[in-house]
C-alpha cells in the first residue's frame, strides 16, 4: 500500500499562495515498485494540479540538468 510523506514545501515563485510540494512516495505503482520523490504544484497552496513522480535513480542526473538550465538563463 502506498505511503506519501512529506519532505518539504516551497513557496511558488510569482504566485500568492502557490507551493512546491515535495514528497516520497513509497509502492507508487504497487506491492515492491521501488519509492519515488514526488514534486508537486499548486497553485492555490492546497490542490495539487501538477505532479511528476521521479525514480531516486535519475535526481542526481535531474539536479544537474535543473542546475545548468538556471546557469543559462
Amino acid at each position: 500500500m502506498s505511503q506519501i510523506t512529506q519532505l518539504a514545501k516551497i513557496p511558488l515563485a510569482g504566485t500568492k499562495k502557490g507551493v512546491i510540494s515535495i514528497t516520497n512516495v513509497t509502492e507508487p505503482y504497487g506491492a515492491g515498485t521501488p519509492d519515488v520523490l514526488s514534486i508537486g504544484i499548486a497553485l492555490n497552496g492546497e490542490n495539487v494540479e501538477w505532479k511528476s513522480h521521479i525514480p531516486y535513480e535519475n535526481i542526481d542526473e535531474l539536479v544537474k540538468v535543473l542546475q545548468e538550465a538556471k546557469a543559462n538563463k
